[in-house]
């Protein structure tokens, strides 16, 4: 009977990747420059399970996003912003996946694609930089 009477710790805890997520917005990091915001990317959360979905928003594109509802990100990836030290303006940044180690690619304004180093989360190549979004949650990070 005691048995009975016990509480698992793990019994109401959801599996990420078996939840029907129920997403409910969650706050926003708006991207400056000069003070001035040129985007924003707002995060979501599931209800359920917790998962974190972001979106990016550029200020003055009006196109249609290419992924439709919540993107979908792998369990040892964190949502992060990359900056190009060579680019200006709008170009300058973009919502990412970055996983602990390895490499992204990353698409430049002329459309060549390069390969981009990270390490701990981080961009670690030369003319780039990043940070994540679960830092800098309902806050203005400048570029």
């Amino acid at each position: 009977m005691q048995e009975l009477n016990r509480h698992h710790n793990n019994a109401n805890v959801m599996d990420s990747e078996s939840c029907t997520h129920q997403p409910v917005y969650f706050g926003v990091v708006n991207i400056n420059i000069n003070e001035r915001t040129i985007g924003s990317v707002d995060v979501w959360r599931c209800g359920a399970c917790k998962k974190r979905f972001c979106e990016e928003k550029q200020l003055g594109i009006e196109a249609i996003a290419d992924i439709v509802g919540m993107p979908h990100i792998e369990p040892d990836e964190k949502w992060g912003v990359l900056i190009s030290k060579l680019q200006k303006g709008k170009d300058r940044w973009s919502l990412v996946r970055l996983p602990e180690n390895g490499i992204i690619k990353h698409e430049r304004i002329d459309d060549e694609i390069v390969d981009i180093s990270v390490e701990n989360y981080q961009v670690v190549e030369e003319g780039y930089w990043s940070f994540l979004i679960d830092d800098h949650i309902n806050k203005a990070v400048e570029i």
